[in-house]
C-alpha cells in the first residue's frame, strides 16, 4: 500500500482519551461557575511553567492554551507573567502542568544552560551580548544580565523577551528511561508548586 499507512488505534487509547475529554469538559465547566482565585499576589509577578504530563486525547480548548504558552512537547517549560488572564489559562491546564514562582538563581541558571534565542525560525544559543544587543538594544536590553533581569522582574519588555526566547527544553534524567514510574513519582503531582518549583529546575536543569 502506497502512501500514508492506515493508523490502527488500540480500543484502550479510545477509552482514555474520551475518557480525558469528558474530565476536561467537566472541569473547565466548573471553573466557569466556580471562578475561584485570579487575584495576581502581590509577592510574586513571575511563574515558570512546566508541562510534565502527556496531552494525548485532551479537550480542545486545553490544547489551544497549551499551544499559546508554547509547551508542545513534555518537560518544555517557559516564563509567564502573572496576571488575571495568564492565573486563568494557568487554572485551565493545571491536570498537565506544573508551575510555581522562581527564585532569581533558577532565572539565572535556565538562561545561562539552556537558554536559546528564536532568530527566523533557528534557535541560536545565548553566547554573545551582541546578538542580545542587535534585538533587543531598542528596549534597552544589551546584555544576559538586562534579560535576566527583566524576566525576574517581569518587566516592561516581559513579552517582547520571552518572544525572543525559545521555550526551555529540559533534560529528563537518564534514569527516567529505565524507571519511568519511579521518574514520575519523583516528578510530583502537577498543579501549583509555589516556591518548590525551584527544585524541579533544579532537577531537569
Amino acid at each position: 500500500q502506497k502512501g500514508k499507512q492506515i493508523q490502527f488505534k488500540r480500543l484502550e487509547a479510545f477509552v482514555r482519551d474520551s475518557w480525558r475529554k469528558q474530565r476536561d469538559d467537566i472541569r473547565l465547566r466548573r471553573m466557569e461557575q466556580r471562578p475561584g482565585q485570579t487575584a495576581v499576589p502581590q509577592e510574586h509577578k513571575l511563574a515558570f511553567v512546566v508541562r510534565i504530563v502527556d496531552i494525548k486525547g485532551v479537550s480542545r480548548r486545553v490544547k489551544r492554551v497549551i499551544e499559546l504558552l508554547q509547551l508542545r512537547k513534555n518537560f518544555t517549560g517557559t516564563f509567564v507573567k502573572l496576571t488575571p488572564l495568564s492565573l486563568k489559562m494557568l487554572r485551565i491546564v493545571e491536570p498537565y502542568v506544573a508551575w510555581g514562582h522562581p527564585n532569581l538563581k533558577s532565572v539565572r541558571e535556565l538562561i545561562l544552560k539552556r537558554g536559546q534565542a528564536k532568530i527566523k525560525k533557528k534557535r541560536v544559543p545565548l553566547t554573545d551580548n551582541m546578538l542580545i544587543e542587535e534585538h533587543l538594544g531598542v528596549y534597552g536590553i544589551i546584555c544576559l544580565e538586562d534579560l535576566i533581569h527583566e524576566i525576574y522582574s517581569a518587566g516592561k519588555y516581559f513579552k517582547k523577551v520571552t518572544n525572543f526566547l525559545w521555550p526551555f527544553h529540559l533534560s529528563v534524567a537518564r534514569h527516567a528511561s529505565r524507571n519511568k514510574v519511579g521518574f514520575l513519582k519523583e516528578m510530583g503531582k502537577p498543579g501549583c508548586r509555589g516556591e518548590a518549583i525551584n527544585q524541579l529546575i533544579r532537577q531537569l536543569n
